[in-house]
């Protein structure tokens, strides 16, 4: 049985300090310059990956630190509570999950320590497409064997960090949808390098927030054989098997942006005075940000579980959408009342407020649109008819 621990070891301890001694050097100064400009933290993410952070998953025979997902969402969570953005880096965690499960011995020999070590970058996630959105199985890209080649056509959109990745994890028919018995067959996983691909063509989009998002089009790509993951044809379900560590991590993101919320409007409400007294002292005021502290030590709860379970490697689909719906309401409600509670102030860029405030409202429809959590919730956990 997996056993929920209500407080951080001492090891969890020295993790998360370990990650904000890091932050620290990159105060909200640094992740405004970048926002305005719109680029990539390099020299943070760098930093991150030398102190062996985003190798928290990777097993200890490959260079990384062997952590679980609660430890993983432990450094995303503290990266975001600290005023940073986690979105930068959180995918290289997921993207393992697929790897090491279903990935080759050859494989994980020949990228997880070059990963680990940051010799290889893998942080691009190529399923979205402008045609089927959150219907995966719709997705039109393809890839067709060709002797020890595939060669993958179509498009992808809304795909994060592909100009800052050597290595894309990519999902492609190579079946058509007309030539499967049911709609989840007939996709494929493909880990393949990107750098210097002919016929491959990478799109900035200027997005709300700083993600670094692009659509990406294949003409005519050839790809080594050797780059499918697992078997040909079971592609839906290995993606499916790393959504739970996504849920979690990404839960993880939110519940560290609503820290940050609540923290900056309660010092901020404590220390703001009008009408003679401070604006804490008004239940208007008050009331919202202790609501989204009761919310967020809820979602909180609902990550932990999540995480014991995946630990564990107990069923564990419902908790992981619940904790990341959990968590994206909870940020949004927190980051709701720290505006109001700064007022005018709380839409200046000084203060950092709007910037986390664009941040976090990503995860409400990002990488699973709430609805469809519900939706999940709906059919699978309480047994109800399909929505959708």
């Amino acid at each position: 049985m997996a056993s929920i621990d209500l407080a951080l070891s001492e090891e969890q301890r020295a993790l998360r300090a370990g990650v904000l001694e890091i932050c620290k050097r990159y105060p909200g100064e640094y992740w405004r310059d970048l926002d305005t400009r719109r680029e990539y933290p390099e020299k943070f993410v760098a930093e991150l990956t030398q102190a062996g952070y985003l190798a928290a998953l990777i097993p200890q025979e490959y260079g990384g630190a062997g952590l679980g997902i609660r430890e993983g969402g432990l450094i995303l969570e503290t990266i975001n509570y600290s005023g940073g953005n986690a979105g930068a880096c959180h995918a290289q965690m997921y993207i393992m999950g697929t790897v090491l499960r279903h990935g080759s011995a050859e494989q994980k020999r020949e990228y997880l320590p070059k990963i680990a070590t940051g010799a290889l970058r893998l942080q691009a996630f190529g399923v979205t497409e402008p045609n089927s959105g959150s219907d995966t199985t719709q997705l039109q890209t393809t890839a067709i064997r060709r002797g020890d080649r595939y060669v993958v056509n179509g498009q992808k959109i809304f795909i994060s960090r592909v100009l800052q990745s050597d290595l894309m994890l990519l999902l492609a028919r190579t079946t058509p949808a007309d030539g499967v018995k049911r709609r989840t067959d007939g996709l494929s996983v493909f880990l393949i390098d990107i750098r210097d691909l002919k016929g491959f063509e990478v799109r900035p989009l200027r997005m709300m927030m700083n993600h670094s998002t692009n659509a990406l089009f294949f003409d005519n790509v050839e790809i080594p054989a050797t780059s499918l993951i697992g078997e040909e044809g079971k592609g839906f379900s290995y993606i499916l098997d790393g959504m739970n560590a996504e849920r979690i991590l990404v839960a993880s993101d939110s519940l560290g942006d609503a820290r940050w919320f609540i923290e900056k409007a309660v010092a901020y409400s404590n220390q703001r005075v009008i009408f003679g007294r401070p604006i804490g002292a008004n239940q208007g005021v008050q009331f919202p940000i202790a609501r989204a502290h009761v919310s967020t030590d809820a979602a909180q709860l609902m990550r932990d579980k999540a995480a014991a379970l995946f630990d564990a490697g107990q069923p564990c689909g419902g908790e992981a959408n619940m904790a990341k719906y959990l968590g994206a309401e909870a940020a949004w409600e927190a980051g709701n009342a720290c505006i109001d509670c700064h007022g005018g102030y709380g839409y200046a860029e000084e203060y950092d407020v709007e910037r986390k405030f664009r941040e976090c409202r990503l995860y409400k429809t990002a990488p699973v649109n709430n609805n469809l959590v519900l939706a999940y919730v709906g059919e699978h956990v309480l047994g109800m008819p399909r929505s959708y």
